[in-house]
């Protein structure tokens, strides 16, 4: 029972960061009906960004000192510049493209991501950068239970930006705005709302989850890489098709669930098979219920 449960708070960890990226994935396709496959990028992207900050504060002394403030510090910057990033792409790949064939979205999105990688892969090399894990390490025990104080960061830092982010969509003049744009651009814009505007911030919001993502997974795995955000990225769309593809409970839901099945399976099974089983649930669904957990079905023939 007790390694059951520790098994679950991994999950629980892991979950809350595929919920993360899984975020970006599902918002961007709500807004546009864009399957964001850059979107692994800027999780790869915050990753390095966080660590090329820390490793200036720890240069500069303020590490030391004030290493949680310096923490916070980095992942606001972060998270800042990946949502400019992810503007720029907005801007440079999909605008241009805005009502076009679907085909041609989902090629210009391929070929962003491979730009983005090897943009990571020329600039910071393809070796792996190490996080100053020391000041996340220990923990506690509640019985022959071990929960780190890392673990209770990321699941903290998931559920303040997963509330945060329902309020945003739900309570704010902002939140109905991207609803409206989802819902028709044509008719939003009768009322004054800019759907590029709108388009662009979806982008923004989304990426800033996944670079706090990425740099959660640098403190949590020790170290960041290039092309750290292919397998994560995947297994993230996965949750979101999972949960409802544009549906954001739907994709909290599934980076849960995703998590938990990963590390269940590697416990109980085995551990050479973790990354398939993302890929064998998302092939289930999409088989058995394509509109995913939490998903609607919508008459879209627009190709």
């Amino acid at each position: 029972m007790e390694y059951f449960i520790q098994q679950f708070i991994n999950g629980i960890t892991l979950g809350g960061v595929y919920a993360l990226i899984a975020l970006g994935y599902t918002m961007v396709y709500g807004v546009i009906q864009l399957i964001n496959f850059a979107h692994g990028e800027f999780f790869a992207a915050g990753g390095y960004m966080g660590v090329i900050l820390l490793a200036y504060m720890t240069g500069a002394g303020y590490l030391e000192t004030h290493p949680f403030l310096c923490i916070a510090g980095a992942g606001v910057l972060t998270m800042a510049y990946t949502a400019f990033l992810a503007m720029g792409v907005e801007r440079m790949a999909y605008k241009p493209l805005r009502y076009a064939s679907r085909l041609s979205l989902l090629v210009s999105a391929l070929g962003m991501s491979i730009f983005l990688s090897n943009g990571l892969m020329l600039t910071q090399g393809v070796f792996d950068k190490p996080y100053p894990s020391e000041l996340t390490h220990g923990g506690f025990e509640i019985g022959p239970i071990s929960v780190g104080y890392l673990q209770v960061i990321i699941v903290g830092m998931t559920a303040v930006l997963l509330v945060g982010l329902n309020i945003l969509v739900f309570k704010t003049r902002i939140g109905m705005a991207m609803r409206a744009t989802a819902q028709d651009k044509i008719m939003s814009s009768l009322v004054s709302i800019s759907s590029n505007r709108i388009i662009a911030l979806t982008f923004a919001i989304g990426a800033g989850l996944a670079a706090c993502a990425g740099m959660m997974t640098g403190f949590y795995y020790g170290s960041v890489r290039y092309d750290m955000g292919f397998v994560p990225g995947i297994k993230a769309f996965a949750a979101a098709v999972l949960g409802g593809i544009g549906n954001i409970t739907g994709a909290m839901l599934g980076g849960v669930i995703i998590g938990m099945v990963e590390v269940f399976g590697a416990a109980y099974i085995s551990g050479q098979y973790k990354d398939v089983f993302a890929f064998i649930i998302m092939i289930a669904v999409l088989y058995f219920k394509p509109t995913g957990i939490m998903g609607e079905n919508v008459d879209d023939t627009r190709v």
